[in-house]
């Protein structure tokens, strides 16, 4: 997922903002008027627009609310859930949705919940250590060259990937404390270009592009891929955990292989030995002892829940129930506590923020706009093959992502209208859905504000933006050539299209 961060003090701190002086205009507050005053007359500009044939008469009010929203959570005026609650606020005041029966029917959603319980069973694997055992491990045996350590970091983010939704998390929590260990060791650090392109660069930037990979390889391995899963399911689309991960399993492991290697080639890092790593992993490990009770419990529960989700369907246990059955295990075991869930700011967060955008998403379908614009982008590409259409619509989807700084936002907003467009252009209902949601993730790499993980390593100061932008967009050539040849013809395999 692409998460959003907001600045929250701790108890007995100070908010770091020095005080204005007297008669001094303070740069932030004129650049927070400047959004405020975007976001409100974009959304009252869009709000007065007559409805269209076809669309309910609060079809309008609820289209200029929700791209308001949208629009808050590009530009960041507040964090994330402050501007979702506005938003609601907005259309409830507004009675563009009933407060008994429409508001508050995204915080119902079970899908929105199975993000939520998978935060928590991702924080077992920080609070036990296993996500960091497990990393040390493959770097012991795959550690010997700056490859190596790169392949070591992919391995652990595809173990973790399935119950690990939020992949900032993932990234920042588990992988990006390693690899910063690893590249000051080697005197790899980001205080000059000749010291951060030592190791750190190319580690920190392969691992994010491996990271949208991973993300696109399960349907719980991104907060945002339940939402286009279920845009999916209301489409009348049969998207489960089991065939989104089949579908992914070639494409995926083959951009596992060749992500690495690729970079390696396009930003090389000046060592390519690292001889001591494997000793520094296997120091580490031998600190941590042998495997805990927690560890094992983790681990055997990772275990089951992958068997729910993949045979959930033949089971009759759904993915939200199974992420339940895991958390409550984690609880009367010890592994996690309520204390730990209560403070988990990242799952309670994701619970509003999702909640309001999926609730305000139902009801644009509900109220006709998402047909009406869906009707607009199929009538744009209208009269091509659907082969030549449905690229055309997967090119711009993905490159849209230029202009969001949220996986999630972009798949709230687009996925379901792109989805509808593909369709009505003849596109394989299943073949298109997949794809899209794959699309939701692999461009979390394309510029420094694309996603959660971006902001971590771009935030680590190991890569200029300059490379990013370039290499980013040679990545995402290499990732749609991958996912489009060899993803293609395996889904033809599966007879998904």
């Amino acid at each position: 997922m692409s998460n959003t961060s907001s600045r929250t003090n701790l108890p007995g701190t100070t908010d770091p903002t020095p005080p204005e002086k007297p008669g001094v205009k303070h740069p932030g507050r004129r650049a927070l008027i400047i959004k405020v005053f975007v976001i409100v007359l974009v959304t009252v500009g869009i709000f007065v627009i007559p409805a269209p044939q076809g669309v309910d008469a609060r079809g309008m009010h609820m289209l200029g609310i929700f791209v308001g929203t949208i629009l808050g959570l590009i530009l960041q005026p507040l964090p994330t859930p402050s501007v979702a609650l506005i938003g609601l606020s907005l259309a409830m005041v507004t009675g563009t949705m009933d407060t008994g029966t429409e508001a508050l029917e995204g915080f119902a959603n079970p899908t929105i919940w199975l993000i939520v319980a998978a935060f928590f069973i991702a924080e077992g694997f920080l609070i036990t250590g296993l996500g960091r055992r497990i990393a040390l491990w493959f770097i012991s045996k795959l550690g010997g060259s700056s490859l190596g350590l790169s392949y070591g970091m992919a391995l652990t983010d595809l173990v973790l990937a399935p119950a690990t939704p939020s992949n900032t998390a993932r990234n920042g929590g588990v992988l990006y404390p390693i690899i910063a260990s690893l590249s000051r060791e080697q005197g790899s650090t980001p205080d000059t270009d000749q010291s951060r392109r030592k190791l750190g660069a190319y580690l920190s930037f392969t691992s994010l592009q491996v990271n949208a990979v991973t993300s696109a390889m399960f349907i719980t391995a991104m907060a945002g891929n339940p939402i286009a899963q279920q845009a999916a399911v209301d489409a009348g689309i049969d998207v489960t955990w089991g065939n989104w991960a089949l579908a992914a399993l070639v494409p995926g492991v083959l951009s596992l292989v060749a992500v690495p290697w690729v970079m390696s080639k396009i930003y090389a890092p000046t060592i390519t030995k690292t001889p001591e790593a494997p000793a520094f992993a296997k120091a580490e490990l031998a600190k941590m002892g042998r495997l805990s009770r927690g560890q094992i419990i983790m681990a055997l529960t990772f275990v089951l829940l992958l068997v729910l989700w993949i045979f959930g369907s033949m089971l009759g246990v759904t993915a939200t129930t199974a992420a339940f059955v895991g958390v409550s295990i984690l609880l009367v075991t010890g592994v996690l506590t309520w204390k730990d869930m209560a403070t988990n700011g990242s799952a309670w967060s994701t619970l509003i923020f999702f909640s309001v955008l999926v609730g305000m998403a139902d009801q644009l379908n509900a109220l006709g706009v998402i047909a009406w614009i869906g009707d607009g982008v199929a009538l744009a590409v209208g009269g091509l093959p659907w082969m030549l259409a449905f690229a055309i619509l997967t090119l711009v989807y993905f490159y849209a992502h230029y202009f969001f700084a949220s996986n999630t936002a972009q798949i709230v907003a687009m996925y379901a209208i792109f989805l509808g467009a593909a369709i009505a252009a003849g596109a394989p209902p299943l073949f298109a859905a997949l794809v899209l949601g794959f699309i939701g993730n692999l461009f979390g790499a394309i510029t420094h504000y694309a996603s959660g993980p971006a902001g971590v390593t771009y935030g680590s100061g190991y890569v200029k933006t300059s490379e990013w932008f370039r290499i980013g967009f040679i990545m995402s050539v290499v990732l749609i050539g991958i996912w489009v040849v060899a993803g293609g013809a395996w889904m033809k395999l599966l007879g998904m299209w």
